[in-house]
């Protein structure tokens, strides 16, 4: 049972890329999913959430416009659709979930995350 980020790479600033969470073991479907980033010697940062009872989207400020979170029930994946992007946005990006339905997933050990992906945007 666990969540799996996928997606990252080295892009261009301006750039775009798509993140998925794949959940292995058991249905996403219902949980609210967080995306997080962690770039190098900063503190773990959450950049996204969305509902599992009601779908409600949320953003981090510096993100708002830019990214975008979607879920495919069928596919038991969560997407993080990520444009224009910038370097600041270089970063680990995790998947997480504290099996409850509602925003916001709490960035600790009590919650279930995935192994990350790294996001490089450097030209």
């Amino acid at each position: 049972v666990q969540l799996q980020a996928s997606g990252g790479g080295l892009v261009q600033p301006g750039g775009s890329l798509r993140l998925s969470c794949l959940g292995s073991g058991f249905r996403l479907e219902g949980y609210a999913i967080g995306w997080f980033r962690q770039a190098p010697g900063k503190e773990r940062e959450g950049v996204s959430c969305i509902g599992g009872s009601d779908g409600n989207t949320y953003y981090t400020d510096s993100v708002k416009g830019q990214f975008a979170i979607s879920r495919d029930i069928a596919k038991n994946t969560v997407y993080l659709q990520m444009n224009n992007l910038k370097p600041e946005d270089t970063a680990i990006y995790y998947c997480a979930t504290d099996r409850f339905p509602v925003c916001p997933v709490p960035p600790d050990d009590g919650s279930e995350w995935g192994q990350g992906t790294l996001v490089t945007v450097s030209s």
